[in-house]
């Protein structure tokens, strides 16, 4: 990995930790698969931290920027309604 994740210098350290968790939830669901309960986890939190769309668009796509890992394509991947339990990109 030779890049930063994004992140908002108002989030609390703890924030920022799980934001990065999971953008690394979605590098592993693309370099050796992740459990979708895991990454759906890791989501949810995600989305506690930043509720808006446009913001979630925004941190999602600087990350694909720099990483080239969707998380748009990840997590449409987690909601389809599949039988699978992990998730692999």
């Amino acid at each position: 990995m030779d890049y930063q994740y994004p992140f908002s210098y108002d989030w609390s350290t703890e924030e920022v930790i799980d934001v990065v968790h999971f953008f690394q939830a979605i590098e592993l669901a693309y370099e050796k698969g992740i459990r979708k309960t895991d990454l759906l986890s890791a989501y949810r939190r995600f989305k506690e931290i930043v509720p808006g769309k446009a913001d979630e668009k925004k941190y999602c796509n600087e990350f694909e920027e720099v990483s080239g890992y969707s998380s748009y394509r990840t997590i449409q991947e987690l909601k389809n309604d599949n039988l699978e339990t992990i998730i692999k990109m």
